[in-house]
């Protein structure tokens, strides 16, 4: 692990935590992914839960670069 950085799951904008699990269950629900009741993916494969963080991320990207593209701003 790289000196400095955390493993927490904390965000840095905590106010979007249920906009993100929305994300998560659209995006399963489009990759055809049942998620437990109880949150617990731990039964779940590499594969499996690798393919739906990918997608989440994938569609987050989009999001960003639609926002960017619309107010002209660049990085």
């Amino acid at each position: 692990m790289a000196q400095g950085r955390s493993r927490s799951n904390n965000l840095v904008v905590p106010q979007a935590r249920q906009a993100l699990e929305q994300l998560k269950t659209e995006a399963a629900r489009e990759l055809g992914v049942t998620l437990p009741q109880d949150g617990y993916m731990g039964n779940y494969t590499s594969r499996e839960t690798g393919s739906l963080g990918g997608y989440i991320t994938k569609r987050l990207v989009q999001q960003a670069e639609q926002q960017l593209s619309g107010s002209g701003r660049t990085l």
